[in-house]
């Protein structure tokens, strides 16, 4: 009897625990565990508990065709339900039962299968690791002296060698007569709190709707194959544009595990020809994704909001409440980053551009602790994964592993004139300067008219701030 565990990693297509499970050629079985708790402590956003539960009921049409049921459960923490999926796989009466994962690399979920590993040893149980994140998996790019990487570029060099010389395909689950078929209904009947998924089991994170995602594999694949094909040899010029619908936008698939980033770089190496300069600058961005991914494995301290350099301890944010409040409802007086954050409210995605922008904002502008960001931007993104966001964070603040040098400062007016030159984006989402003429919507309150606008003044100035917060930041270093 095999077990597969799913968590982030919610499809058949080229699922690698899921489909050693099948090629065992025995009894087959998937089960989904909700955590509500533990979710509620990593701030997983409402849109994205939507994006899940839809997927979960793609995913049971999927391991229908195949004849594996898909088991559910919701269990209040990590270690709850480590205990309902051995108590499961204890159940099955077979001489050989056996877990399957995928391996996760933040802190709390490796502890968590630490647990799973000691209890199931316990029972007799086998638990097979796979790694599937990632192209590359932790601890296979290395330097020199056998340790991880501390600064992109170099990190980039060794995974593209490695990369190159990696042969690799899509894979895909094949049914195998009745090897895979089970009694789903006499298995979850034997314990407590399991049933078979359907879209009336109790899920009871609250959700937020996720509709602009579809969430069939062919939807999916359709939306990446449409990138590659009409915006991907465009995409190092359009990238950094909001207005501009350039980007792949399969970064929620990705989170969830509905999308691999073998299908990923599949795409790329499907097109025909030398690889292009957007097809370059793509695979760059997913290569970004898999150092964060390899720092969180490698570096403990990460998953416990820690800085990742020491000194970013002494840096003595001022966190004003009110600043904060208004950076979070797109009311700072700034256009750009008032429009990216009313966007992230209303949709759960923000623009990478706009990312670094309003992250920079309230760190060097405001002189908010960027956990509180990061914190924020979890609880609301619909692509929301705990490595990217932490690294992009430590990035902009300046704290992090090949993080933007502290006195590099973001200029929100420069930044939206440079790339959102006509107002396009920022009428979109502040529609109380949709008259504002193009000369002012980057300044507004520079405009005649302004007061006539139920549109806030600047709440700080930038000028201002710049000088503060290269001081904070000087002070923080100076020990070091």
């Amino acid at each position: 009897m095999q077990l597969v565990w799913l968590r982030r990693d919610l499809r058949v297509i080229d699922n690698t625990a899921l489909i050693n499970a099948i090629n065992m050629h025995d009894s087959v079985a998937v089960i989904f565990v909700a955590t509500p708790d533990q979710w509620r402590k990593h701030k997983q956003s409402p849109i994205q508990s939507d994006l899940i539960f839809r997927r979960l009921a793609e995913l049971k049409k999927s391991l229908d065709d195949l004849n594996i049921p898909l088991l559910y459960s919701e269990q209040n923490s990590y270690r709850d339900s480590v205990k309902r999926v051995v108590r499961l796989a204890s159940s099955y009466t077979t001489e050989s039962v056996a877990i399957h994962i995928n391996r996760e690399y933040e802190l709390n979920e490796k502890r968590r299968d630490e647990l799973l590993s000691e209890m199931a040893q316990s029972k007799g149980i086998e638990v097979k690791r796979y790694d599937d994140r990632c192209f590359l998996p932790p601890g296979s790019v290395l330097n020199g002296k056998q340790e991880m990487f501390k600064v992109f570029t170099p990190f980039k060099k060794k995974w593209m060698e490695i990369y190159s010389r990696t042969p690799f395909y899509v894979q895909r689950p094949v049914m195998v007569g009745d090897s895979v078929k089970l009694d789903s209904k006499a298995i979850s009947s034997q314990v407590d709190e399991i049933v078979e998924f359907d879209e009336s089991v109790n899920f009871s994170y609250p959700r937020k709707q996720s509709v602009d995602y579809p969430v069939s594999d062919d939807a999916i694949s359709a939306r990446l194959q449409q990138f590659c094909t009409y915006k991907l040899s465009d995409y190092h010029q359009n990238r950094d544009f909001p207005a501009l619908a350039a980007t792949s936008v399969v970064s929620p698939y990705l989170a969830i595990g509905a999308l691999s980033v073998r299908q990923c770089m599949a795409a790329i190496s499907g097109l025909s020809g030398s690889r292009t300069q957007g097809e370059t600058r793509w695979l760059d961005e997913l290569i970004w994704r898999e150092f964060y991914i390899h720092l969180s494995d490698s570096f403990s301290a990460l998953s416990k909001g820690e800085p990742f350099h020491s000194w970013g301890k002494r840096v003595q944010w001022q966190s004003n409440p009110v600043y904060f409040e208004a950076w979070c409802s797109g009311q700072t007086g700034y256009p750009i980053v008032d429009a990216a954050m009313r966007q992230l409210s209303r949709t759960g995605w923000m623009h990478n551009r706009l990312r670094m922008i309003v992250a920079s904002f309230l760190t060097k502008d405001m002189l908010v602790d960027w956990r509180l960001g990061e914190d924020y931007f979890m609880s609301h993104l619909i692509d929301g994964d705990y490595a990217s966001n932490n690294g992009g964070w430590q990035w902009c603040a300046s704290t992090g592993c090949d993080g933007q040098p502290y006195f590099r400062i973001f200029n929100p007016i420069t930044q939206s004139e440079k790339f959102d030159a006509q107002g396009e984006f920022i009428r979109q989402w502040v529609p109380e300067l949709a008259n504002v003429p193009d000369k002012y919507i980057h300044k507004p309150w520079q405009w005649i008219s302004f007061d006539s606008l139920n549109y806030p003044a600047p709440i700080v100035d930038h000028k201002v701030q710049r000088e503060i917060a290269l001081s904070l930041y000087k002070a923080a270093k100076e020990p070091f």
